[in-house]
């Protein structure tokens, strides 16, 4: 037998707020038209006043919660990704512990931006492997809207505001189809720090900074390392394409999906997407992504799915895994 990370419960959040492109086409020079045809994207939620990256975070982590059917104090690990946190510290994590009401275990925060929810699953599944943990929370939570220019039409149409979480239990795994995590492979290189950054932070400018974006030079190495990193890990467990039951990719663009599913041969009928819905969440959109499929239906127990996702700066990897 191995000790294997198991998926138990998914959650995800969003704020009350929906922002169709009609409405957000009253404050930015732009159209519904002009987004569906580069984007796919429909709709997008942007977070009020009293909505922060730790709120809807612990909204999800509780769906989680309560899809897993234990209790909170249980957990013993909560990675918590994000590239906007509440404050510069203590970690957001944290503050969603407390809220949880799961004191003394480990909280901290991930950053890989796009990529996060991967990073932090790579993190939690080793951290349970080897006993760190026995239960664990993985979130991926952004308030996107908070760093967007929206006097830049070409990236503000392109980001919304949310949150996905999973908890995962450490099980003694047996048999020719064992559940749980199967392989992890992630990645960066800084080389391509200026094509998708923000730009400030406490270290340089003093203040939060805004996201800054080559959208074409983005898209060309999204399309190529999604495909990359995904034929990586399966071929680490023996598998292909073909094997796979679904595959649910970071919901940035589309055309991004459709390309990637295009260079696989993957047929599109596979890909979980909801970036029409949501848009980009950056480290929510994935878990977002899951928790969807998860509860139509779509991805039931015993599936073969695929987790991909690629950021700034860049970071990108893929997680295999038997729900």
């Amino acid at each position: 037998m191995m000790r294997r990370s198991v998926l138990i419960g998914t959650g995800s959040a969003l704020p009350a707020q929906a922002v169709s492109n009609a409405e957000l086409a009253k404050r930015v020079d732009t159209s519904d038209e002009w987004i569906v045809e580069r984007t796919g994207i429909s709709n997008r939620y942007i977070a009020g006043p009293d909505e922060t990256t730790s709120s809807l975070a612990t909204d999800a982590a509780r769906a989680a919660i309560e899809a897993a059917g234990i209790e909170a104090s249980s957990i013993d690990l909560i990675v918590l990704a994000t590239a906007t946190p509440d404050q510069t510290f203590p970690a957001s994590a944290t503050i969603v512990q407390n809220n949880l009401g799961c004191r003394g275990g480990i909280a901290f925060d991930v950053a890989a931006v796009c990529s996060g929810f991967l990073y932090a699953v790579g993190v939690a599944d080793s951290m349970l492997r080897t006993g760190m943990a026995s239960r664990a929370l993985v979130i991926g939570a952004e308030t996107f809207s908070r760093i967007l220019d929206w006097e830049d039409r070409t990236t503000c149409v392109l980001f919304g505001d949310g949150a996905g979480a999973v908890v995962l239990e450490a099980r003694e795994e047996e048999g020719d189809s064992p559940r749980g995590i199967l392989a992890t492979k992630l990645h960066a290189d800084g080389a391509h720090n200026q094509l998708l950054f923000v730009d400030g932070g406490p270290s340089t400018t003093g203040t939060v900074g805004k996201l800054r974006m080559k959208g074409r030079e983005v898209f060309r190495h999204a399309v190529v390392n999604l495909a990359e990193v995904l034929e990586e890990v399966l071929a680490s467990e023996g598998l292909t394409t073909a094997d796979i039951d679904w595959l649910v990719p970071h919901q940035a663009n589309a055309r991004i999906l459709d390309g990637t599913a295009k260079k696989l041969n993957l047929s599109p009928d596979k890909v979980i997407k909801t970036v029409g819905e949501h848009a980009n969440t950056s480290a929510a959109s994935v878990p977002l992504a899951l928790d969807r499929a998860v509860r139509d239906g779509r991805i039931t127990q015993g599936d073969l799915v695929v987790l991909e996702a690629m950021g700034g700066g860049f970071t990108w990897g893929a997680a295999l895994l038997r729900v």
